[in-house]
């Protein structure tokens, strides 16, 4: 009997797709690392009997990456990042060890299928797979095929089961455009990131931005938000007239005429034309014309419309609404949701999909009719060759769904069903009428047939005044003639909808890339969103795309990344070399990184009008050891402290609050001490902010506080102050937070836990005595009389955090309340309080991890 193993790209699809397979007689159980199950059942495979086991990644399983030591930003000359550093995939998620649960799946089988996600990133996702799983699977006999990759669009009965009998091969040739889109990225971006990042975060203090990002999608992504800005900026408004004249067709009913010039600019011109038709006492019908009109059914939904829709009618922002979109897809409600197809295939069953909604209340009624006289065909549209449209493949309710989820839902399946309804049609009623020798028309709508505005009534046909019966010659009594004074507009910010069709026009980014790049012009504050989800760019936005614009306009325009993208989807086709491409594309912007390197001036000449110096930002905080003269404390992002006198910039952490440390000072660089912490239910800790920047000890990396520091005697340091060993991650040490009393906790150095214990006690020490049982440091604890908790009143007491029965009831676990994630330094693997093998400096043993405690611990969790 045959072992296939087949992966999906989400745990949940997996699911859906064995329960349906093996008609839900599987058996599940959890793979090693926990966030995968593998899904068990027999069945046939090719004509032969075989066991089936289905898992899933978690989307990527390896990400591109520079190797070690050209990720320090310090050391390395950003231009040596487009040829001379080396490339290496690491795992994209190094705790889901999803290689190594791969393989352990992988071993013994015979056969894989692969059922990732059917676009460019999913069949790289497949050769990811492929590298981990191949060389520890079965040895094939002869050239029998072992590798499957199933073609799917929904998670439906028969999409899955279709795929199922009809496996193909997954695709080198996109897997490869995915590679080349990756490099690409990461040595342009990361270039021009790491050089304008560190010349203008070492000169101006209000920049507000931890990044000043450069990317080949997002720059002029960017551009275009900046382009509508200047526009509005450079509107000079003009004043124009417009002639507006109502005749009386009956009793207190007045109909207005629109002037047929529209608009003049001319004051004097446009009084000639009021006082000639002032004259006049009636208004003459010259002709009235009646034509049946049709208001076309939209096309099918693709990713594009779908996004601009969530933004401008829903309000969702595209990465929110794409994931969302997701969501609903690996619960098998739509379509896959990426696509940019917007025509259906002659086979694809629209009856089926259509009967399923025959029982929804929210538009029952207009299916059934619908399916009872005949669906209308669809629009064509364009054919992309990726996936059908994307289409409802099950009923839902609002109370399933919820919120934004329902109303993403109740749009694609009301586009769903307009696609097969009739177009809307309405007579359109047009008459001309002559006051003098001026010519006004006036136009009414009546709807024939509402056609597929029933179920999208947003695209009605508004219901307009009813316009009087007449003919050629009918006259009807002028009630008024009058000039009206108006203002030319300057055009409002982009919204995220216009914006979309902007990059799809321009082909800046894939329907799956273009959220991205929208979401990161907003994260890098670049752009904020406005009321309307109008894009309204920031100071640093737009000094950032006009310095572009002054060195090099290419960096911003969108026509290089579009020819770059035309060469990528040529990689795709295999129609171009994937290296060539590669190289000549480096090659030309290795060039122009040289060249704005060599031009910063100009860009900088617009940053000194719009940004302070760092000598001029901030406020005075803590003493420099250097110069002993006071730092400025710079509370934009990226916080830091600047020296003026040493013309010295100090990072520090980010995402908490930073304040003196008591005006203790490192007893290494005499700079005083800073401590920062994330919030009252948070962590903190003191750091030395030189130390912080060069690590003292070649044990401690960039980026380490006193809670990490090696220091032997230093009173603030991980020697004097750790406790014992995390109860959760494998390297951190648990560390007295000495500023935290009267509500005492420690806190892991390394991971968010928090361990809250003898409250109201009036001193907390740790001690050089360490527990026998788990070599922790033991705690000596000062209660007051009335406050004790100790057994007989007892005032003072010394022992174990995890092993004393004593201090059993007193300690309690908890998760630091962050909001963010702290950008941290180097994540190197350090054992216990101390360092070396089994010892710490002191001589006395590495505290090991208490594992009987952990269970009681635990049970304190919140």
């Amino acid at each position: 009997m045959k072992t296939v193993l087949m992966v999906a790209e989400k745990p949940s699809l997996a699911q859906s797709i064995a329960k349906i397979l093996s008609r839900g007689n599987m058996s599940s159980r959890k793979g090693l690392n926990g966030a995968c199950s593998v899904h068990e059942y027999t069945g046939s495979f090719i004509g032969q009997s075989a066991r089936f086991k289905m898992t899933s990644v978690c989307g990527h399983v390896m990400t591109l990456d520079f190797i070690g030591k050209y990720n320090n930003w310090d050391k390395v000359d950003p231009a040596e990042l487009f040829s001379k550093a080396p490339t290496e995939k690491k795992e994209a998620n190094p705790k889901l060890n999803m290689v190594k649960f791969l393989q352990v799946e992988g071993r013994g089988c015979d056969c894989i299928v692969l059922w990732l996600d059917c676009d460019k990133e999913g069949e790289n996702i497949c050769f990811e797979v492929l590298d981990a799983t191949v060389p520890v699977m079965n040895k094939p006999r002869g050239s029998e095929r072992t590798v499957y990759r199933a073609k799917f669009s929904s998670i439906t009965d028969t999409d899955i089961c279709n795929a199922m009998n009809n496996l193909g091969e997954p695709n080198h040739n996109e897997a490869l455009s995915v590679d080349a889109r990756q490099e690409l990225d990461l040595r342009i971006g990361c270039a021009f990131t790491r050089f304008q990042t560190k010349y203008f975060q070492g000169k101006y203090g209000n920049l507000d931005s931890s990044l000043i990002s450069f990317g080949p999608c997002q720059t002029p992504t960017l551009g275009f938000c900046v382009e509508r800005h200047d526009k509005i900026q450079s509107f000079k408004p003009e004043n124009y007239w417009v002639l507006q004249a109502k005749v009386s067709h009956e009793k207190d009913c007045c109909l207005t005429l629109e002037w047929d010039r529209v608009r003049v600019f001319d004051r004097e011109i446009a009084q000639m034309f009021l006082n000639i038709t002032k004259v006049a006492k009636e208004a003459k019908i010259e002709s009235v014309s009646k034509k049946e009109k049709a208001k076309q059914r939209p096309l099918a939904l693709n990713t594009v419309e779908m996004l601009r829709v969530a933004s401008s009618a829903l309000g969702m922002g595209p990465q929110h609404a794409m994931q969302i979109a997701e969501r609903l897809y690996t619960q098998g409600y739509i379509s896959y949701p990426r696509t940019e197809t917007t025509h259906y295939p002659e086979n694809f069953d629209l009856k089926g999909s259509l009967r399923q909604q025959a029982n929804n209340p929210y538009w029952a009624e207009t299916v059934k009719a619908l399916l009872s006289e005949g669906i209308n065909k669809p629009r064509k549209g364009h054919d992309a060759g990726d996936h059908p449209p994307i289409t409802p493949m099950r009923t839902a309710t609002e109370a399933e769904l919820g919120g934004d989820g329902w109303r993403l839902y109740e749009y694609i399946t009301r586009h769903f069903i307009a696609t097969v309804s009739a177009d809307c049609k309405y007579l359109q009623t047009t008459i001309a009428c002559s006051i003098g020798p001026e010519r006004f028309t006036c136009i009414g709508k009546t709807v024939i047939s509402p056609g597929f505005t029933e179920i999208m009534p947003w695209q009605s046909i508004p219901p307009e005044e009813s316009l009087p019966i007449c003919e050629r010659g009918t006259v009807f009594p002028i009630s008024e003639v009058k000039l009206l004074e108006k203002q030319t507009n300057p055009p409002d910010y982009l919204t995220e909808a216009e914006l979309i069709t902007l990059m799809e026009k321009h082909g800046i980014g894939t329907d799956a890339s273009i959220p991205v790049h929208i979401n990161n012009i907003c994260q890098r504050n670049y752009v904020t969103v406005e009321s309307g989800r109008r894009l309204k760019p920031t100071n640093l936005g737009i000094v950032l795309v006009h310095g572009y614009y002054k060195i090099d306009a290419e960096l911003v325009l969108p026509t290089i990344r579009s020819a770059v993208e035309k060469q990528l989807n040529l990689i795709a086709q295999g129609k171009a070399n994937y290296h060539q491409v590669l190289e000549h594309t480096l090659d030309i912007f290795k060039r122009k990184f040289h060249y704005f390197v060599d031009s910063i001036a100009g860009m900088d000449e617009l940053m000194e009008v719009s940004f302070s110096p760092l000598a001029a930002t901030g406020k005075p905080l803590s003493r420099c050891g250097k110069c002993h003269r006071f730092m400025k404390y710079i509370q934009a992002k990226p916080s830091r402290l600047h020296c003026s006198h040493c013309d010295e910039t100090y990072s520090l952490p980010q995402n908490g609050v930073i304040k003196l440390y008591k005006e203790l000072r490192c007893p290494l660089d005499d700079f005083e001490l800073v401590l920062w912490s994330s919030g009252s239910r948070g962590k903190s800790y003191p750091l030395c902010p030189y130390c912080y920047n060069h690590p003292p000890f070649r044990d401690m990396k960039k980026g380490m506080g006193c809670n990490e520091c090696t220091h032997p005697t230093c009173q603030h340091s991980l020697n004097m102050l750790g406790i014992g060993q995390c109860v959760e991650c494998e390297n951190g040490v648990l560390v007295l937070d000495p500023t935290s009393g009267p509500k005492w906790k420690m806190a892991c150095n390394k991971c968010n836990v928090v361990v809250h214990f003898f409250e109201n006690a009036h001193k907390v020490r740790v001690s050089a005595e360490t527990c026998e049982s788990c070599d922790a440091a033991l705690v000596d604890v000062d209660f007051n009389k009335a406050k004790s908790p100790l057994p007989g009143n007892e005032t003072q007491h010394s022992g174990c955090v995890f092993c004393d029965p004593v201090f059993q009831d007193l300690v309690e676990l908890k998760h630091a309340a962050m909001k963010h994630p702290m950008h941290r330094g180097g994540q190197g693997k350090r054992q216990g309080r101390g360092r070396g093998k089994g010892r710490r400096p002191g001589g006395r043993p590495n505290p090991k991890k208490p594992k009987d405690k952990m269970a009681a611990l635990a049970a304190y969790f919140v």
